[in-house]
């Protein structure tokens, strides 16, 4: 038998990103007001298009860079290429605003959600081309707020152009070798020289090395580095680092040597460098020995573009499993979606992604109001309590969910020409870029530990669920208000070692379902056509999403904090094993 002659799967439907998609349209109608949705909606429609028709048909083109460090004569050259797809794809990027709408500030503070509306339906099919733009938008704000009159002059108009002719990237020089998401380790020395005209601040040389530095084809990055002698996080400094300098086309030209690209397990189209500072010149942004506290602005915001990274990677898996279910044919000729169990099982990872989008969305817009100065003091310590939650909550949910869309195609999942398989692999980056979650954890802890900022949160969590019409009273409504007044005294016991990674997921569990629950009420209050989906939504995120077992975590490991030293020694033993070498030194 001839392969033509053989049964043929009806591909999937490659529809409208925006349009099909179950959530989002609704969620932008309640959060926009009608005169920016009407602007916003058409734009969003367009590029949902534009991403089937034009950007989706590059996935095949976008390789992998190559690094040349040696031309023939053995000079070093440090020659980084990258496909002409990935270029296209930047392009794309900046032209479509990725970063400029945030800052041309149109509407406001919702302008930070038209941003992250159009990135989330570009994640599915750009190849992460939003990582070196994510770094761009946290240089851009960092220079916005703490930058010389030099950088605001030359460097932010760049930072922020639509333009791909004169835009630049940045990257985000963070993480060394000793301490890997704990900068207080960073070893990277900066040595204050005279300035010279051309200088946009005041001058330093940079030596060091950078372990793990994405976006090595930008044309500059943001840098940590000791300006003082002191130990930990209080002689950091931060600098702005030219990758070139003009006239000159390589890093070289600044004393910066291109020693590998990485190579990882996924995110392969962004070049990731080693990168050593050889007196690579730099200039500084804000205060000497006040690195971290500068840099701040930049993590809020690249930890929010981390999200976007894994809420729309899981859009596009869960595009692709629902579509198929319209099309695969089992059990003598009835569809997948007509299958119970296969719906049932697509009806969780649904539930999951709405749970992530609002409380993602939710964040977005506090975190616009708190760049146009329209947040309260409460609506600013919320956000910061609520990015590391979202971040490090949607990198351990959304990868598992898009596993089970993979399996939703049988075989056909496992093909990398569905492309579930890439976008799997470039999520699992989200649990371990811009932090851990153990890592989120303790900052989250950190972030509590400030007068009243739980329980202020617990005071709008309560607002929103004494809002709850009567048709919303249900028991899921009561295990919420037992979940949200249970807070206030988890976050007193965080000095348990155990405590912090749980007590982050129930904290996200129980703003997720308020923030469903604010949607969910006000479809009910405007009539909307899918108020009952809105509210069924909320009932089986708190019933089913893990909230309930989460609670049920929280207090065995709080039993565990007082475990005897010999029951500590047998959990170590459970992972090393009683006669391994390494037990002598338990």
């Amino acid at each position: 038998m001839r392969v033509e002659e053989t049964f043929h799967q009806q591909p999937p439907p490659t529809g409208n990103p925006y349009l099909e998609d179950p959530a989002l349209p609704n969620l932008l109608k309640r959060l926009l007001p009608a005169s920016a949705l009407n602007i916003i909606e058409p734009d969003l429609i367009r590029l949902g298009n534009d991403l089937v028709n034009v950007i989706r048909p590059l996935a095949p083109l976008v390789k992998e860079p190559i690094l040349t460090q040696y031309d023939a004569w053995g000079n070093r050259v440090d020659d980084l290429q990258v496909t002409e797809a990935w270029k296209t794809l930047k392009a794309f990027g900046c032209k479509e605003g990725v970063v400029s709408i945030a800052y041309e500030r149109k509407f406001r503070d919702k302008s930070r959600i038209y941003q992250f509306a159009k990135g989330l339906l570009m994640t599915g099919d750009c190849h992460v081309m939003g990582c070196p733009y994510a770094m761009s938008d946290g240089a851009a704000r960092v220079i916005e707020l703490s930058g010389t009159a030099e950088m605001k002059a030359q460097i932010l108009p760049r930072l922020i152009s639509s333009d791909p002719q004169t835009v630049y990237t940045s990257g985000q020089w963070m993480t060394e070798s000793t301490g890997g998401s704990d900068v207080s380790r960073t070893e990277t020395v900066a040595r204050p020289v005279k300035q010279e005209p051309g200088d946009l601040g005041p001058a330093y040389l940079l030596d060091g090395f950078k372990w793990f530095s994405s976006a090595a084809e930008g044309n500059m990055s943001v840098a940590l580095a000791r300006s003082e002698s002191n130990h930990g996080t209080r002689g950091l400094s931060l600098f702005l680092v030219p990758v070139r300098l003009p006239p000159f086309p390589t890093p070289l030209s600044n004393n910066i040597l291109l020693h590998r690209l990485k190579n990882k397990v996924g995110t392969r189209a962004v070049p990731t460098a080693e990168l050593e500072l050889n007196g690579a010149r730099a200039w500084c942004i804000g205060a000497l020995g006040a690195g971290v506290r500068t840099i701040s602005p930049v993590l809020n915001i690249t930890r929010i573009h981390s999200s976007v990274g894994s809420v729309g990677a899981l859009l596009r898996c869960l595009a692709l499993a629902r579509a198929y279910a319209g099309v695969r044919a089992v059990d003598g000729g009835k569809l997948l979606n007509t299958v119970p169990a296969h719906m049932e099982m697509l009806a969780r990872v649904s539930v999951l992604y709405r749970a992530l989008l609002h409380m993602l969305f939710g964040v977005i817009a506090l975190l616009g109001r708190t760049e146009c100065g329209m947040a309260s003091e409460r609506d600013e310590a919320r956000l910061r309590i609520l990015t590391p939650a979202v971040k490090a909550f949607a990198a351990l949910k959304a990868v598992a969910a898009m596993e089970e869309c993979m399996a939703a195609l049988g075989g056909q999942g496992y093909m990398e020409e569905t492309g579930i398989g890439r976008l799997i692999r470039d999520a699992l980056v989200e649990k371990i870029w811009e932090g851990t979650v153990e890592v989120l954890a303790h900052d989250l802890i950190r972030a509590s530990r400030a007068k009243g900022v739980i329980e202020d949160f617990c005071q709008w969590g309560q607002a929103i669920i004494s809002s709850a019409p009567k048709t919303l009273q249900t028991p899921a409504l009561a295990h919420l208000q037992h979940a949200l007044s249970a807070l206030p005294s988890l976050f007193r016991k965080t000095r348990n070692p155990l405590l912090p990674r749980s007590i982050l997921t129930l904290f996200a569990h129980v703003a997720s379902a308020l923030f469903l629950l604010e949607h969910a009420v006000w479809a009910r209050n405007n009539g909307e056509p899918d108020a009952a989906v809105d509210g069924a939504v909320f009932v089986r995120w708190v019933e089913e999403g893990g909230m309930k077992g989460t609670l049920e975590e929280i207090a065995g490991l709080d039993r565990d904090g007082e475990e005897s030293v010999e029951e500590r020694i047998r959990e170590n033993e459970m992972v090393v094993g009683a006669g391994h070498p390494e037990r002598a030194k338990m």
